[in-house]
């Protein structure tokens, strides 16, 4: 295996990867991936671009603007649209590679990302394949099943960025991850240490977001054009995730043409580390080989 780093541009800004290529000079077919919601390149998906990369794919891993390595301001700014960009700038820069087999590039997401795939795949035919894991459906469901009291501190601290924003001040910011019964975005009981689990202990990342995604999450809903996807697709959902119910998934799944749809005895994180992953990752490496195989 040889992993390099390397840089493309997204809008005007440096975005960081890591390229994975099998031993050997053969031109293999891709996987672009990238993480979740506020997440970083480093937490946990080495783990699976390794395995893959074991199993003979090249993988692209790459980070968002304003996130890990990647240039851009202001750091840790979660925009479904912007990060969008950065997933079209990277494809377009992977199909460029003479390293891999671009007319086999498939997409790989997770969590908020796993919603990204699916939008991604509705709109770019050439795409192979796509495992979405755990994915984001809906930002309406999700906003829905807030208390009242929650959606108005998410709105407010919202607004409150914006009109920072306006004026060129630093973000208005907003918790990641929180225990149950204190304000985040995410603070079901499993999210806190479900999600910091996922990062190395050099990590440099901040619990915390400009809270301008809260006013954006309800208007963004990937389930919305997943029936236009025509590649084959592996939605893995959890079958007691507190974030996003495996009902949702399955609705979503449902409208896919050529969905396969698995369901695994674990909340959000557990995917990502020990036994589950195990299961989960061979779930993943008996799609590819199905739908991609490596010659």
């Amino acid at each position: 295996m040889q992993v390099s780093q390397t840089e493309f541009i997204s809008g005007t800004s440096k975005c960081v990867a890591d390229l994975y290529l099998p031993d050997g000079n053969k031109i293999t077919p891709v996987i672009v991936m990238a993480h979740g919601f506020a997440g970083e390149r480093k937490a946990r998906l080495p783990a699976f671009a390794e395995r893959f990369c074991d199993a003979g794919y090249a993988v692209f891993l790459f980070d968002y603007r304003g996130f890990g390595d990647s240039e851009g301001e202001p750091r840790q700014l979660v925009s479904p649209w912007r990060q969008l960009d950065d997933w079209r700038a990277a494809i377009s820069y992977v199909r460029s590679l003479t390293s891999v087999d671009s007319k086999r590039l498939m997409l790989w997401g997770t969590s908020f990302s796993g919603g990204h795939v699916i939008k991604l795949a509705s709109e770019d035919f050439n795409i192979h394949a796509v495992i979405s894991q755990i994915p984001f459906t809906s930002g309406v469901n999700l906003a829905m099943s807030n208390s009242f009291s929650e959606i108005a501190s998410m709105s407010l601290a919202g607004i409150k960025d914006y009109a920072r924003s306006v004026v060129g001040a630093s973000p208005f910011t907003y918790p990641v991850v929180a225990r149950p019964g204190h304000k985040a975005i995410m603070n079901t009981a499993e999210s806190y240490d479900g999600y910091l689990q996922l990062f190395p202990e050099d990590t440099q990342w901040v619990n915390a977001v400009p809270a301008r995604i809260n006013l954006q999450i309800p208007f963004y809903n990937p389930n919305l054009t997943a029936h236009k996807i025509k590649c084959p697709v592996l939605v893995l959902a959890g079958s007691d995730d507190s974030l996003i119910p495996a009902t949702l998934i399955k609705k979503m799944a449902d409208d896919i043409n050529y969905a396969e749809y698995v369901e695994l005895q674990s909340n959000h994180f557990e995917p990502y580390v020990g036994e589950c992953f195990e299961k989960n990752i061979a779930l993943q490496l008996d799609f590819l080989k199905r739908c991609c195989a490596v010659v």
